[in-house]
């Protein structure tokens, strides 16, 4: 598991530094990951670099479901419709809107229903992109909002696209049969993968003696429990790579999930070019599912992405859309591409979650798999 050591020639790299030693030598992998992602005007999401866009020749690094095509926002908006309309809210909270391309395709498809949307609000750190989602959303400046902080209390539709990926995992690695936390050390002044022994375990025992490294996710189960208690009324829908717990933790499934993003490749170092690539991890729903029910909320519906959309009305969208967003759409819900890797998990207090079935959920409900 060694990686080729990275030389401190940045600020970023610095500032890790710094931290590590700060931390007595070693620091824990989901540290190292939030600060290569969300340090002030250095990390990943933090500095000014393109990220979103469709080739490496634009300066970015991945694309999104919703910059593929805008079929994607106007299949989901319909989601959002039928659940304003049943919990009897008005207001949508998008969490890491991106370029704001989503944010505008929900906008602009929710315009003139019954139920008006009174209000878009937009949590997002990065104030690189909250420039170019002003931009993008400028047509509708009296509508959106932007913060850096949830509210004590909310209602509303919630909308998380590819942002519990982002959040930062912790490494455990088990080599000769004994567990270790992975973290990150400095060794003449580079940045080396350092292990110490720990009491962390994955969710599951994971069968048989061979090397096996993996991840989990206090963050994104602790943002999810906070969400629970801040989330009055409404729902949640929640769109991101990963899989059940069962699936997540197979004996197979020996490396990991963790993975790197430049330029529309993908690779497995995050200690290389940090701050320049964006570092992800699958999502364990299972545990999105169990941190939600602890908490208080409800899941209302768990399904492939391909599904979810089929669901709401993706092919009917799709007659008045011309060959290129056609193309587009076989992306988000092939099994080979999008449409199965994705999975959509929806989260409802218990108030707002009886006497109506999600509409994207309405055939194909995986929720007896997490």
């Amino acid at each position: 598991m060694a990686t080729e050591p990275v030389s401190l020639t940045s600020d970023l790299l610095r500032r890790l530094a710094g931290a590590i030693a700060q931390a007595g030598g070693w620091l824990s992998f989901d540290r190292f990951m939030a600060i290569a992602l969300y340090e002030p005007a250095l990390g990943y999401y933090a500095n000014s670099a393109p990220k979103f866009g469709h080739t490496p020749q634009a300066g970015s690094d991945f694309v999104t479901a919703p910059e593929l095509s805008p079929l994607f926002g106007r299949a989901l908006a319909r989601q959002v419709a039928q659940a304003l309309e049943a919990t009897g809210t008005s207001a949508v909270w998008e969490f890491g809107a991106g370029t704001g391309a989503l944010a505008l395709q929900v906008i602009e498809a929710l315009a003139g229903q019954d139920r008006p949307l009174r209000r878009y609000t937009i949590v997002d750190l990065s104030g690189s992109l909250r420039e170019r989602q002003r931009a993008t959303l400028a047509a509708h400046a009296d509508l959106v909002h932007w913060v850096d902080a949830l509210p004590e209390r909310m209602e509303g539709v919630v909308l998380g696209n590819e942002v519990l990926d982002a959040m930062p995992v912790q490494l455990l690695a088990r080599l000769g049969g004994v567990w270790f936390e992975r973290g990150v050390a400095l060794h003449q002044d580079q940045l080396v993968w350092a292990d110490r022994p720990t009491g962390l375990r994955p969710p599951l025992e994971v069968p048989g003696e061979h090397d096996y490294l993996t991840e989990i996710h206090p963050q994104a189960e602790a943002f999810v429990r906070t969400l629970a208690d801040r989330l009055q009324r409404g729902a949640a829908f929640f769109l991101d790579y990963g899989f059940p717990e069962s699936e997540y933790y197979h004996p197979q499934r020996h490396m990991g999930t963790l993975m790197c993003h430049r330029a529309h490749r993908s690779d497995s170092d995050p200690l290389a070019d940090v701050g320049q690539k964006d570092i992800t991890a699958h999502v364990n729903f299972t545990g999105i599912a169990l941190a939600a029910q602890d908490a208080g909320l409800q899941v209302t519906g768990f399904t492939s992405q391909g599904r979810f959309l089929l669901n709401c009305g993706l092919l009917d969208l799709a007659q008045h859309a011309g060959a290129r967003d056609n193309a587009m759409m076989q992306k988000l819900v092939n099994e080979h591409e999008m449409g199965e890797l994705f999975k959509v998990i929806a989260l409802t207090p218990a108030a707002s979650a009886a006497g109506w079935l999600p509409l994207g959920f309405a055939v194909g409900d995986r929720t007896h798999r997490l």
